[in-house]
């Protein structure tokens, strides 16, 4: 499908000026800039003899990975097959997932599985077998999970034990990368900052990128803080193309508790039984979809909306009473002990929730070996666009990819980087002074960030209309003309400005695409338009 292409300024190329003879040098074989689940399978394909140095921005155990619930989807069950899971995928993609990216994802899943195993995660089992449960736009039980309701977690542990023990990978945590540095039209490597050592050039023969979503965009999210954004940002910002950057998947059902934040209940609730009322306790489901409960998230979400409005109330409720209580608690300990902390009881309470943002569909755009546009540069997991997903993801379709794309970026890179010398030479890079920063803190950095994250989510959120994003650009190009243009001097200001940057991106994207398809809802625009199934690739220049 031939792609629409749009150009928003990037205002500027390093966030930050600097001297290269008064910065301190590292250099490794593989730089590996996020420690998810795409960034560790990374680096555990990465040959022993090359020095491979992870960048964290916060502890390692902080990320959207081990944050996931859900489980990872792979045909497992001899009553299943690949065709199953490719159609399931292709569907809930609405058209704008790539058939070849499906079908060969969905073909390594089950040895990726495997992969995941033989680094020491253990899957909950039903009879010595693993066990697998439906959730919404799966024809069949096929995600496999741990621990009940805390797979990321799990997977993450096994891990980050394998990364433990191998001598030639070193691990940088609470290390915030700044930018990519590009010498030539190519990945060098890139510049990072902690708070023990300052700011620190890190070159490399080869750099994956694998920083995870931006949910933290949004007010209502399902996502750590920390998901600001800031791959997606600093890729841009190295001359990369990003695409499909109006597609911000949100989940159904976030624990909606006022004044307390935001909890991810995971489908699987759903697949195992739940059903979704409103107010008044009517089962809704079935007014917008066949599939109730069940149907793809895109449309769930969007039902949950429209029956809000319909009730004037600030969510829904699930109710889990067709489980038996014994089967809730086995099954879904972590969601409970969240519920219990504000007095409610999954087997006998109804959970009042309501959608927020939770995986971020667009981003750098990669071939089906995890290869960017910008030389030297690949990239894996939910910062890429790999045409898996299309216009809405399938559950549990999320850390099979990252550990798909991983695989592949870690042994492409390996392989670039053993036929690569170590004749490392620092070239001489030109940064451009911005506007300073006023010492009398003249910008209210969090203030702003709030204001932000309301804007995106009223204006950019679940429903969309021309007047609605044509207001939130014009406002992020007047935030940004005094923001991103500042020379800010810690983590807080950068993500501000990576954050500022994608949401402009996002905004211009989804005014771009004038239709209603997956989870880029356009309520001006509410049909699907066949004819409009096109890629939005979006670059600085």
């Amino acid at each position: 499908m031939q792609p629409d292409q749009i150009i928003v300024p990037a205002l500027r190329r390093y966030l930050v000026p600097f001297d290269p003879k008064r910065v301190p040098h590292q250099f490794a074989d593989v730089l590996i800039l996020g420690g998810g689940i795409a960034g560790c399978r990374a680096a555990l394909q990465i040959d022993s003899s090359l020095r491979t140095i992870i960048v964290s921005k916060d502890q390692i155990s902080q990320s959207n990975s081990a944050w996931a619930q859900g489980g990872i989807a792979g045909v497992l069950d001899p009553l299943d097959d690949f065709a199953n899971h490719v159609a399931d995928t292709m569907m809930a993609g609405k058209g704008m997932c790539s058939q070849d990216v499906v079908e060969s994802v969905v073909q390594e899943a089950p040895d990726r599985i495997r992969d995941l195993m033989r680094f020491g995660a253990e899957f909950d089992r039903v009879q010595g077998e693993i066990a697998l449960t439906l959730e919404g736009g799966h024809s069949h039980p096929r995600v496999a999970h741990a621990l009940g309701d805390a797979t990321g977690k799990e997977v993450m542990r096994a891990m980050q034990q394998s990364i433990a023990e191998a001598d030639h990978i070193d691990l940088w945590q609470k290390t915030f990368t700044i930018d990519l540095l590009t010498v030539d039209g190519k990945c060098c490597g890139a510049l990072v900052w902690n708070p023990s050592h300052g700011r620190t050039f890190v070159w490399a023969k080869q750099t994956i990128l694998c920083t995870g979503g931006a949910g933290a965009l949004y007010r209502e999210t399902t996502n750590p803080p920390i998901a600001t954004a800031d791959g997606h940002a600093i890729a841009y910002r190295a001359g990369c193309e990003l695409r499909d950057m109006e597609f911000m998947q949100f989940h159904p059902t976030v624990l909606y508790i006022a004044g307390s934040s935001r909890h991810l209940i995971t489908e699987a609730v759903r697949g195992e039984g739940a059903h979704l009322v409103d107010a008044d306790g009517y089962r809704f489901m079935e007014d917008y979809d066949e599939r109730m409960e069940l149907a793809p998230r895109d449309v769930v979400s969007q039902a949950i909306t429209q029956q809000m409005a319909r009730t004037s109330h600030p969510c829904v409720y699930l109710d889990l009473s067709p489980i038996r209580e014994e089967k809730i608690r086995a099954r879904f300990p972590h969601i409970g002990r969240v519920c219990t902390e504000f007095g409610l009881d999954i087997t006998r309470d109804r959970v009042p929730v309501r959608p927020g943002a939770h995986y971020m569909i667009g981003g750098v755009t990669t071939d089906t070996e995890g290869r960017t546009s910008l030389p030297g540069l690949w990239a894996a997991g939910e910062v890429t666009s790999t045409g898996l997903h299309g216009a809405n993801r399938l559950a549990s379709n999320s850390l099979l990819e990252g550990v798909v794309y991983g695989l592949r970026c870690g042994k492409n890179a390996s392989d670039a980087a053993l036929g690569t010398s170590d004749s490392f030479t620092a070239p001489s890079l030109v940064s451009e002074k911005g506007l300073p920063h006023e010492t009398d803190e003249t910008l209210d950095l969090t203030d702003i960030r709030n204001a932000l994250r309301s804007l995106m989510w009223r204006s950019v959120g679940i429903s969309r209309t021309e007047q609605e994003l044509s207001t939130a650009r014009a406002q992020l190009d007047f935030w940004a003309n005094y923001v991103c243009r500042r020379d800010l001097t810690e983590p807080a200001g950068w993500e501000l400005q990576n954050m500022m940057l994608v949401s402009r991106v996002m905004a211009a994207a989804a005014l771009s695409r004038q239709e209603s398809r997956g989870v880029h809802l356009r309520t001006d625009y509410p049909e699907t338009d066949e004819a409009a199934a096109r890629h939005i690739t979006v670059s600085s220049a």
